[in-house]
C-alpha cells in the first residue's frame, strides 16, 4: 500500500486508541533499517510508523553531506516508493527535535510537505514532533501552537512533548528525577494552548517515568497512573464524560518496560510507543555473529584472498534485517497490534 495519505493516518490512530492497541514506531537510519521495519510490519500484519530522528537524519544524508533535511527527504522518498510493495499502512514521521533544530530540521519539512499540499499531493511526513520538554512549559506550548497551525495547514499531525525523558538519545542527555513524571496541571495547560483537535490533530507524548536506553526488565520505574490521571483532568475540564481519553498519548523510552505497564499504558491512550535500542540491537547482533563465526573470510588474513562471499554486505545484512523485522513483530505482539492493519 502507499504511505499512509492524512485521512488513514487519522483512521489508524483513531482505531488504535478505540481498540486499546498502539502502532510500533520504528526509529530508521537507512534503507536497509526501512526495509527492516516494512517487514516487520507486513510480518505482524500490523500498520505501523516509521520514524527519523535528527541525528539519523543526519547519517542518512551521508558524511560528505551532514545535512538532516537531506537524509530525512530521501528516507521519505525511499519509503513512498517501497512501502507500496507491502500490504500495510505506514505513516512516516520525525522524532525528538529540540528548540535549536527546528529551524534545521521539522520547520523546512513542512515547508516541503506544504508545497506538496498545494499542488494536490500528500504530505511528505504524515507527523513531526516538537520535543519542547529542556524549556519551559508556556515557551514550549507557544511554540507549539505556532506549529500545530502550520502542521495543521499541511495535513500533519504535531507531537508535543510535556514533561522529561530521562537518560540520552542523539547526544541529549536528561538526569532522571521528578520531571519524568508529568504534572496534572500540564494535561491542563496542553488543552488550554492547543484545544482537543479543533486547532489541529496533535498527539502529546506526556512521561510517567520514562527513560532512553537500555535497561533491563523493572529497572525503569513508570507509574502509567500519570497517563490515566491526565486525561481524567483533561476530560473533566472539556466536559467529558468519565473514562474518556481525549488524548492520543505517545509512549517513548520503552526499552526494559514490563508488559503488565506497556499493557497499561496503552489502556490509558497510548496510541504510539517509540521503539529504537532494542532494534539496534536485534540489527547489530547477528552482523557481530556473522564476524564472529566468519573473521578468517571477511578478513584477508596473512596474505590470503578472504572470501568474498562473507564480506559482501548483503551476506550479514540480510540476517540484520530479517533479526530487526522479528524485533518488530515481538513489538507489535506486546503493543497488541498484530492482525489489525487497515
Amino acid at each position: 500500500m502507499p504511505i499512509a495519505t492524512p485521512e488513514v493516518y487519522a483512521e489508524m490512530l483513531d482505531r488504535a486508541k478505540g481498540g486499546e492497541f498502539a502502532y510500533p514506531a520504528i526509529n530508521v537510519t537507512s534503507s536497509e533499517t526501512l526495509n527492516a521495519a516494512l517487514k516487520g510490519f507486513a510480518d505482524a500484519e500490523s500498520d505501523g510508523i516509521i520514524q527519523v530522528s535528527t541525528g539519523g537524519a543526519e547519517f542518512a544524508s551521508g558524511l560528505h553531506v551532514k545535512d538532516m533535511v537531506t537524509g530525512a527527504t530521501a528516507l521519505a522518498e525511499f519509503a513512498h516508493v517501497v512501502a507500496k510493495k507491502y500490504p500495510v499502512n505506514v505513516a512516516l514521521h520525525t522524532d525528538h527535535c529540540p528548540k535549536d533544530k527546528l529551524d534545521g530540521y521539522v520547520n523546512p519539512l513542512i515547508a516541503i510537505s506544504q508545497e506538496r499540499v498545494n499542488r494536490g499531493e500528500n504530505p511528505l511526513f504524515q507527523s513531526h514532533m516538537w520535543d519542547g520538554s529542556a524549556i519551559d512549559l508556556d515557551e514550549n506550548l507557544k511554540i507549539a501552537t505556532n506549529l500545530l497551525e502550520k502542521a495543521a495547514a499541511a495535513k500533519i499531525v504535531l507531537e508535543v512533548e510535556i514533561g522529561v525523558v530521562g537518560g540520552e538519545e542523539d547526544g541529549v542527555s536528561n538526569e532522571i528525577n521528578e520531571k519524568l513524571y508529568t504534572a496534572e496541571g500540564d494535561f491542563l495547560k496542553t488543552v488550554d494552548a492547543l484545544g482537543s483537535g479543533e486547532k489541529g490533530r496533535y498527539l502529546l507524548a506526556a512521561t510517567f517515568g520514562n527513560v532512553h536506553g537500555a535497561y533491563k526488565p523493572g529497572a525503569v520505574k513508570l507509574r502509567p497512573d500519570v497517563l490515566k490521571r491526565g486525561q481524567a483532568v483533561a476530560s473533566e475540564k472539556l466536559g467529558l464524560p468519565a473514562g474518556s481519553k481525549p488524548f492520543q498519548l505517545v509512549f517513548h523510552g520503552g526499552s526494559g518496560s514490563l508488559l503488565e505497564e506497556i499493557h497499561e499504558a496503552v489502556s490509558y491512550g497510548v496510541v504510539k510507543m517509540n521503539v529504537d535500542t532494542d532494534t539496534q540491537y536485534a540489527f547489530s547482533r547477528p552482523i557481530a555473529d556473522h564476524f564472529f563465526k566468519n573473521y578468517d573470510g571477511v578478513l584477508k588474513i596473512d596474505g590470503e584472498v578472504g572470501n568474498k562471499k562473507t564480506y559482501d554486505p548483503r551476506s550479514y545484512l540480510k540476517k540484520a534485517e530479517t533479526s530487526m523485522a522479528a524485533r518488530i513483530v515481538e513489538a507489535a505482539q506486546a503493543l497488541k497490534s498484530v492482525g489489525t492493519k487497515l
